[in-house]
């Protein structure tokens, strides 16, 4: 017969701690002093991937409104700012230190990983399932799924009704029999809108490429449509003039914004307080001027 040792149940939190973390997808708390230890080490390392006019790779070096955003940042804390560049595949991971696979709104820890940086900002989308793996920021940026169609596709873009539920249903009413790119375990992951249950054919892009591919496939015919972000789709409006359409949303609002890991608590609410800051000035609105001057226009709530 084992006997229990002195101290009773109380010995058996940290493995109950850990179970939890591995079934739930909760990484085990991390240390206090993330702030401390950046203004220590002297840089912010901002993890980012090019994407539309969030991030972008110059000849005279990157630019776009997360790099000026996380610049301006790193100078409020007195530290050197760093681009450390990344893949939809490893941001994650590169962030938190774990290897992760949602599960509907839940994630499951599939391993460790180097940490490569303090803070996500790339025209990141909030998902109920990241939310259980990293913290969010206040919202930086509106956004939402849309659906972009070659322009000779064989689908119509739909009447906006005001009603985005009644929308969505018109989008997906036309899906069927087309081909839609969509990126797994992303924003764009076509289980999270029931894509396949429109008769649309699901076409998985490559997890190792940029996002920003996704339009110039869809207008080299490589498939009919692509689910795209909407602050992406109005970029893409002016990229590629007269070869895209925009057919309609196929998610509600959303909501973009920086990432950060859950060990960094004082780090997170010290970039809420500079952004309040940040927006009271007029400084982030003549970012948004930029690189986005439609969004003022399709977003008047969030930008008033």
């Amino acid at each position: 017969m084992l006997k229990r040792k002195t101290g009773g149940p109380l010995l058996w939190l940290p493995m109950v701690a850990l179970v939890l973390s591995v079934c739930w997808g909760i990484p085990p708390r991390a240390s206090a002093g993330d702030l401390e230890t950046i203004r220590a080490k002297g840089v912010l390392r901002h993890l980012a991937i090019p994407y539309a006019n969030f991030v972008r790779e110059t000849g005279r070096g990157p630019d776009g409104l997360d790099v000026e955003l996380m610049q301006a940042f790193s100078a409020h804390l007195g530290v050197a700012y760093e681009l450390v560049r990344t893949d939809w595949k490893n941001i994650i991971p590169d962030l938190t230190g774990k290897i992760v696979t949602p599960r509907g709104e839940a994630v499951v820890i599939e391993g460790d990983a180097p940490v490569r940086g303090d803070v996500i900002a790339t025209g990141f989308t909030v998902l109920p399932w990241r939310k259980k793996i990293m913290d969010f920021s206040e919202a930086t940026f509106p956004s939402g799924v849309w659906l972009v169609a070659e322009s000779e596709a064989p689908i119509s873009p739909i009447s906006p009704t005001g009603d985005i539920l009644n929308d969505i249903r018109e989008v997906k009413g036309r899906m069927k029999g087309i081909s839609v790119l969509t990126l797994k375990n992303s924003c764009l992951d076509a289980e999270l809108y029931g894509i396949a249950e429109t008769g649309a054919g699901v076409r998985m892009f490559p997890e190792d490429r940029d996002l920003e591919e996704m339009i110039p496939s869809v207008v080299a015919q490589m498939a009919d449509a692509t689910l795209i972000d909407a602050p992406v789709a109005l970029a893409g409006l002016s990229t590629w003039p007269g070869k895209i359409k925009i057919i309609g949303p196929v998610s509600e609002a959303q909501e973009m914004a920086a990432a950060f890991p859950k060990g960094s608590p004082r780090l997170r609410r010290a970039f809420d307080e500079f952004f309040t800051e940040f927006k009271k000035s007029g400084r982030y609105r003549a970012l948004v001027d930029r690189y986005y001057p439609s969004a003022v226009i399709f977003y008047p709530d969030f930008f008033k």
